[in-house]
């Protein structure tokens, strides 16, 4: 048994390029002990929907396209199971993008952590600039995304396994 189950999503673009969540990806994140939604909600009914989801276990960060009445943070951190995660959505010009998201990561917190951000739409996992980096791509599979995706992070006794799940 995991000491905790993290669902991992970013852009759902909730109406502007999807009509709503999948019901697997709402399945995911009401099983999950917390979810993190790395920005693009894109509107107030999108975070209700998967805040209420996720029963309140939240941590989310302002996307390029939410509106401000959000009033989200565009870095934030959270400790779950012994890992420390920071979550930005990496906002700007592809180029640069995991150089910029790392530079948000390791200027968080000192020690080890995990980078979740979103912004492209496309899956990453992987070591960058001695940060492991994480996108869950889009959970909507909403343009430039060829598919629905999200990401799971189980840990157990310190111990990590992300995987990617598709739509």
């Amino acid at each position: 048994m995991a000491d905790a189950h993290v669902a991992l999503i970013s852009d759902t673009h909730v109406p502007s390029r999807a009509e709503g969540i999948p019901e697997w990806v709402k399945d995911r994140i009401r099983d999950a002990d917390h979810t993190i939604h790395a920005g693009d909600f894109d509107s107030e009914d999108a975070y209700g929907t998967i805040s209420t989801l996720a029963d309140g276990d939240l941590t989310a960060v302002q996307g390029n396209t939410d509106p401000p009445s959000l009033d989200l943070p565009e870095v934030a951190t959270v400790e779950i199971g012994d890992t420390t995660f920071v979550v930005t959505h990496g906002t700007g010009s592809q180029e640069g993008y995991r150089e910029r998201v790392a530079e948000v990561v390791k200027g968080a917190v000192e020690g080890p952590v995990l980078g979740v951000s979103g912004h492209t739409h496309e899956v990453m996992n992987g070591d960058f600039a001695g940060v492991h980096l994480l996108n869950p791509g889009s959970a909507t599979g909403a343009t430039p995304a060829e598919r629905a995706t999200m990401m799971s992070v189980e840990i157990e006794r310190g111990q990590l396994r992300v995987e990617v799940h598709e739509g």
